[in-house]
């Protein structure tokens, strides 16, 4: 055998490629590009003791240059409060898993029970589930969810203003679940009522997915959009960034049937890509049909609380291959961290947090847009994300910010540059960045 503690021999992994119809290990994924294959001999040391360990990760993490970050796009430099990487680093939450036996479970099945809570509360849905892996996988599941709802219906209509990102993901389940995606035009930045309208008309669609804020930060009006979908049966699906629903009209507000989205804005810190955790709340009729956990609060034989996973007829391991979703595991780590922060931070605390973000973005950009270098591409309201064309060479731009410890924001295409600002950026910070940005 190649590696002794892996338990397929040759003969095995040949007999399972064969079965798929491949003859090799390359073939099997011959889809991903070439341009981030690594090919080359991993630089890995030889043995080495405790203290040589220590020294090489110090070396190493050195490395890393920490930027002042204007960037978002769906991840965000939210704060997050020193006591909840102290308390998650507790042996029972870093060691537990699925709660299958609730008799040793509760504490486990009591956080879950109240990050479901919370995040029904926060988007004025009925029911939450108990998280899923991240924002653009919970949307995807929503779009399952709408078909398996719909029944015979299997096209999902997607606002143009979504996430890239976030629609390649939803192409990928798409492609393999036999769902038609057919994408809602967007005019001056926001989503076409009546490309809606016309696209509902044709008939056959089980769901309806948009964006608040959309990709580009503009605050969009989705007024009479859940009632156009619900006279002709589809489902409204709403995603969302989770921390600016503290001071937005919530999914539930605005007639959502499904609302999904990013937990990271709820201070899970941006970590290089993860792992963070995807929420999904909905309407009460709908819970049957929602994947992953449920936690429900009941009394045991002796009258006291007690907290139990519930309606598994739902789940995969009871009939897989009738289940709504294959999802199983949760992110119920990171639901711990954002129970922990919503704790700690209450309604005001999150207003406030949002209402920074707001005020951050809006001086910026005025700053940014007095230099006569910058316009907006819409002219429509945003939260704390703005997208603006920048005059100038944009090579300069990110390589003048990041000498001086600056991510500018995300390049997008056609010389835009899309930015976002939270509560964490002061005043101070956004000056010596104009001054870099007028020094051009």
């Amino acid at each position: 055998m190649t590696y002794k503690y892996f338990p397929h021999t040759e003969e095995d992994l040949q007999a399972m490629l064969s079965t798929i119809g491949i003859d090799s290990i390359d073939a099997l994924y011959a889809q991903i590009p070439e341009a981030i294959r690594f090919r080359d001999n991993y630089q890995l040391p030889t043995e080495m003791s405790e203290i040589e360990v220590r020294q090489l990760f110090e070396r190493l993490g050195q490395q890393n240059k920490q930027l002042t970050c204007y960037a978002g796009y769906g991840v965000y430099d939210h704060y997050t409060p020193s006591v909840i990487p102290q308390l998650l680093q507790r042996s029972e939450f870093l060691t537990s898993y699925t709660p299958y036996q609730a008799e040793i479970s509760q504490g486990t099945l009591h956080y879950i029970f109240e990050y479901q809570s919370m995040m029904a509360e926060l988007t004025g849905m009925d029911i939450s589930n108990a998280s899923m892996y991240d924002g653009t996988t919970a949307t995807a599941e929503a779009m399952m969810m709408a078909v398996a709802a719909g029944k015979k219906q299997n096209r999902v209509l997607v606002s143009e203003t979504l996430n890239a990102d976030t629609r390649k993901v939803l192409d990928t389940y798409a492609l393999h679940h036999g769902i038609e995606l057919v994408t809602i035009a967007a005019e001056d930045g926001v989503t076409s009522r009546k490309s809606l309208e016309a696209l509902l008309a044709e008939g056959g669609v089980a769901g309806v997915i948009v964006q608040q804020p959309n990709a580009v930060g503009i605050i969009e009006d989705y007024s009479g959009f859940a009632d156009a979908c619900h006279d002709k049966k589809a489902l409204f699906i709403m995603n969302s960034v989770a921390a600016d629903l503290a001071v937005l009209k919530t999914p539930g507000e605005w007639g959502a049937d499904i609302a999904v989205g990013d937990g990271q804005s709820l201070g899970i810190p941006m970590q290089w890509g993860g792992p963070y955790v995807g929420y999904m709340c909905c309407t009460e009729k709908l819970i049957r049909k929602m994947p992953g956990r449920i936690v429900g609060k009941t009394v045991d034989n002796r009258g006291q609380r007690a907290f139990v996973l519930t309606l598994q007829a739902r789940e995969q391991h009871i009939r897989r291959q009738k289940a709504t979703s294959n999802i199983c595991s949760n992110q119920s780590l990171m639901a711990l961290w954002v129970t922990v922060y919503l704790s700690l931070m209450g309604k005001q605390g999150l207003k406030e947090a949002a209402e920074l973000s707001y005020a951050g973005a809006h001086y910026l950009c005025d700053k940014l847009l007095a230099t006569g270098k910058f316009h907006l591409v819409y002219d429509q309201p945003f939260f704390n994300e703005f997208l603006v064309h920048y005059d100038g060479n944009m090579d300069n731009l990110f390589s003048s910010c990041r000498m001086n410890g600056i991510l500018p924001g995300v390049r997008m295409d056609d010389g835009n540059l899309l930015m976002a600002v939270t509560e964490k950026r002061t005043k101070e910070e956004i000056i010596e960045y104009m001054k870099i940005i007028e020094g051009i």
